[in-house]
């Protein structure tokens, strides 16, 4: 079973939100919000409070909060902002304030090995069947002299 949660227009651009992200997807949901706070970057409070919604929605459905695993944690990008500085002799100096938008999907872990192990299997069925020699002609082995 899935668990979404989401925040739009977060006020931080997507590439200093992905950083962040980097450093919790491969740890458990309950993980990263007990490592978020001392991340030392603004992006992760509103990333920390974007997973906490997601594993109270776990929790509504009464999922033990031990067994969720991340499927996905998504930064898309946001509108921008356009903005003004003040630049040399009276001039506009344009810049953009980035925003993003946060989705996360929580998973149980034992959908995720039961899915997993399915896929794994019609892989192997699959590569079983597409096992056929392919013949490169000679003309695209040999090198370009003229290089």
């Amino acid at each position: 079973m899935e668990f979404k949660a989401t925040q739009k227009f977060v006020l931080s651009s997507p590439k200093k939100l992905r950083e962040v992200v980097a450093l919790i997807k491969k740890l458990s949901p309950t993980g990263a919000v007990e490592r978020l706070p001392f991340a030392g970057k603004r992006a992760a409070k509103p990333l920390e409070k974007v997973v906490k919604t997601a594993i109270a929605n776990a929790k509504q459905k009464e999922v033990n909060v031990e067994t969720l695993i991340f499927k996905e944690i998504q930064i898309g990008e946001g509108p921008r902002l356009k903005r003004f500085r003040a630049g040399a002799r009276g001039r506009a100096k344009p810049y953009k304030r980035r925003m993003s938008h946060i989705r996360v999907v929580l998973t149980t872990r034992n959908d995720q090995i039961s899915k997993s192990k399915s896929q794994t299997n019609s892989k192997i069925v699959n590569l079983k069947e597409e096992k056929k020699d392919v013949k490169i002609p000679k003309a695209k082995l040999r090198r370009n002299k003229n290089v």
